[in-house]
C-alpha cells in the first residue's frame, strides 16, 4: 500500500480536476446540486487515486461511468479515457457456482453438527445460534455500507472496510485542510 501522502496528493489532483471541469461546464448550480458534484467527483476521485486495485474502488468506477448515469461524463472525465484504465478483474460464472457448492455444503455441515449440540447441550446451542444471527445482520449492514461489498466473504469485507475508511479518512484529512485554506485566503 503506497503512503498517506502520496494518496492524499493523488485524490486532491483528480478532485480538483473533477470540480474543475464540473464548474466549467454548469455555471448555474443550485445547493444541491453543488453538493452531489462534490460528493460525487470525490468519490470518483478517490476510487481513481487507489487505481482501481480493490473491490470498492473498483465498485465506484463501474457504478460512475455505467450507461444512464447522469455524471458519466464528468466520471469519464476525472478517470481518463478508457484505454488507460486498469481493467477490472470479472469473476468467472463457474467459479461463483463452485463457491456456491461448498458453501451449501459447508451450510449442511453446519447444520447437522448445530443439531447434535442441541440435543447434548440446547442451552449453548441458543446463545451459538443467537450470536450467529447477530454476527450475520452486522456483516449485511457492513456489506451494503462498503461499495461493492455485497459480493464480497468475510474476510475480504473485512480487508476492504479497512482500506476504505483508510481513504475516507484521507479524503477528510484533504477537504479540512482544503477548507482551512480558503478560510486562510479569505480572511486575507
Amino acid at each position: 500500500m503506497r503512503s498517506p501522502f502520496s494518496l492524499k496528493q493523488e485524490f486532491l489532483k483528480k478532485w480538483i480536476l473533477g470540480l474543475q471541469r464540473c464548474r466549467s461546464s454548469k455555471k448555474n448550480m443550485s445547493i444541491f446540486e453543488r453538493k452531489k458534484v462534490i460528493k460525487f467527483s470525490a468519490d470518483v476521485a478517490m476510487a481513481s487515486a487507489r487505481k482501481g486495485t480493490t473491490c470498492w474502488s473498483r465498485a465506484l468506477i463501474a457504478d460512475a461511468v455505467k450507461e444512464g448515469n447522469a455524471d458519466k461524463h464528468l466520471a469519464e472525465k476525472i478517470l481518463g479515457p478508457a484505454s488507460e484504465r486498469q481493467p477490472t478483474e470479472k469473476v468467472p460464472v463457474g467459479a461463483m457456482a463452485y463457491n456456491k457448492r461448498i458453501r451449501s455444503k459447508k451450510i449442511l455441515k453446519r447444520s447437522s453438527v448445530i443439531r447434535r449440540t442441541i440435543k447434548c447441550a440446547p442451552q449453548a446451542a441458543r446463545l451459538s445460534s443467537i450470536v450467529k444471527r447477530l454476527v450475520g445482520k452486522r456483516r449485511q449492514i457492513l456489506r451494503s455500507l462498503i461499495p461493492g461489498g455485497e459480493f464480497m466473504s468475510g474476510v475480504s469485507l473485512i480487508e476492504e472496510t479497512l482500506d476504505y475508511i483508510i481513504s475516507l479518512r484521507a479524503q477528510v484529512d484533504v477537504m479540512r485542510s482544503l477548507a482551512s485554506a480558503s478560510k486562510l485566503v479569505n480572511l486575507n
